[in-house]
């Protein structure tokens, strides 16, 4: 673990994996809450996070390699399910990738839990870890100038759902109709890290 000071009031904080960074979230939202941290913004992201709003970012980043940071707690909550048809262009290209008939590849997906690992790209962009790393697959080497909105794609170890239409390079392996980002909505953002997903396969219209 790394403190890196950011301006005169954060810091980032380096870890060795996305598990670690998931988990360093998780102690310290907790710390907030229970009043022992004081901190106005926590923001994890693949392999960091990021504290901002801090009285005393010093005095933190030599505390914090002292914690122990347990790993992530069990959730009662019941995980979010997401509908997704799948029917994405490169359900063909994944299957490829992952060596398997194209038709196993919504099985597979649609068995594991997700969990979102941080937000970022775009509101409403969750990215979603819980696929065994065998199913990592490449970005496409060309990206597209125009993903749909509510489109589920893969690209690395994660999964992702465009909450609007974009320019992007991963694997469409299906699309949903959730709104991913709503500012009529409290909050806006259907996902946020630390939230469970399942996705559900529906039919293709």
């Amino acid at each position: 673990m790394r403190a890196l000071p950011v301006g005169d009031r954060a810091l980032l904080v380096e870890v060795s994996s996305g598990e670690a960074a998931q988990a360093l979230h998780a102690e310290l939202v907790r710390r907030r809450a229970e009043g022992s941290l004081s901190v106005r913004e926590i923001v994890p992201a693949a392999r960091t996070v990021l504290l901002d709003g801090l009285d005393d970012p010093v005095r933190l980043a030599t505390r914090l390699p002292t914690w122990e940071i347990p790993p992530l707690p069990a959730r009662a909550k019941e995980a979010l399910e997401i509908p997704v048809r799948y029917d994405g262009p490169d359900l063909a290209d994944v299957a490829a990738l992952w060596g398997i008939p194209e038709e196993e590849v919504p099985e597979i997906h649609a068995a594991a839990e997700f969990r979102v690992a941080f937000c970022g790209f775009a509101p409403g962009f969750g990215y979603l870890t819980g696929l065994p790393s065998r199913y990592d697959v490449p970005r496409r080497a060309t990206p597209r100038t125009a993903v749909p909105a509510g489109s589920v794609a893969l690209a690395g170890p994660y999964t992702g759902v465009y909450p609007r239409s974009s320019p992007g390079g991963w694997q469409l392996i299906g699309t949903t109709d959730a709104v991913l980002w709503d500012h009529a909505r409290v909050p806006a953002a259907l996902l946020a890290p630390g939230t469970r997903v399942r996705f559900v396969p529906a039919r293709c219209s």
